[in-house]
């Protein structure tokens, strides 16, 4: 029996739902029930059925549907699966922000902890970003953890956003001169980078988008080859949707070890065990749904 053929005779065992982002290797994704962008597959949870959820991907995201679905078991593909961009801020820090800025709205990626979620105001996505600001009253904004999506959801709109000094190193590395070189040895190519990467890269890019934005881009544009600035996971739903098109990575640095440590080895030990679980604190967990349900009720 195959690892893939395990995870699914697994699946009917435990009554389970196998949701994966972007960013998971190929064999995961293709194993998936689900799979999508941060945006979406916190839309998927909240509707999930199933008495497990397996997520693919990592801890932030996982708590965000334990957060959203409760009365199911979550299940961590890899107990290790972190994200360095979230654990650049915790509940201390962002409460010293919030009393230096007290009129300011806290918006939290939904790149950060469940507890740093319930001290917000209001999740948002790369996806989402400045709908979501642009949705609140507040006249200053304080952005958090990530400083280049903070300034990329800065340039759509006329509030003050206040950034916290957070990144995620995948796609902090990516330099403007890698985005140079490529374009040169790609002149025709439509370049799709993502919001987390630098100012600097996003204005050589004909667009700043997210992972399920970049998909719908690739599909509906005429042209015919792309340079993609994300984590390379995400080349793997683009040629397989769209075969025809060519797409190249702009920087072989894009590659996060996280969602790389998930392997459909880690997916059947977590799901034979019923280990990994991920639960999150009934108290955080209720001011955290709030912050990430004015989140959904945005459009």
């Amino acid at each position: 029996m195959t690892a893939a053929e395990r995870v699914r005779e697994l699946k009917h065992k435990l009554n389970a739902v196998i949701v994966a982002h972007n960013y998971q290797r190929p064999e995961v994704q293709d194993i998936a029930d689900f799979t999508g962008d941060s945006l979406e597959l916190a839309r998927e949870c909240v509707g999930v059925k199933a008495e497990v959820i397996v997520f693919c991907g990592v801890r932030f995201m996982a708590e965000t549907a334990a957060v959203l679905n409760p009365g199911a078991t979550v299940l961590l593909s890899h107990t290790g699966a972190g994200c360095p961009l979230a654990d650049t801020i915790d509940v201390p820090t962002l409460r010293e922000w919030k009393k230096r800025y007290p009129k300011a709205a806290v918006v939290a990626y939904v790149n950060t902890s469940a507890a740093v979620k319930a001290e917000s105001d209001i999740c948002c996505t790369s996806a989402n970003g400045a709908a979501v600001v642009n949705a609140l009253p507040h006249k200053e904004i304080l952005f958090i953890p990530d400083r280049n999506l903070g300034h990329f959801v800065a340039t759509q709109t006329d509030k003050k956003v206040i950034l916290y000094p957070g990144s995620c190193p995948t796609h902090d590395n990516l330099t403007a001169e890698e985005v140079r070189e490529a374009r040169k040895r790609y002149p025709r190519a439509k370049v799709l980078v993502h919001p987390e990467c630098r100012p600097e890269v996003i204005e050589l890019a004909d667009a700043a988008l997210s992972t399920s934005q970049m998909l719908r881009y690739a599909r509906e544009s005429p042209a015919s080859v792309f340079l993609i600035g994300t984590e390379e996971g995400m080349l793997y739903p683009l040629r397989k949707q769209n075969p025809e098109k060519e797409f190249h990575l702009l920087s072989p640095s894009l590659v996060c070890p996280d969602m790389k440590k998930t392997t459909l080895k880690t997916v059947v030990e977590t799901m034979e065990g019923k280990k990994n679980i991920v639960t999150v604190p009934e108290k955080i967990g209720a001011r955290a749904k709030k912050a990430i349900d004015r989140m959904l009720a945005i459009r």
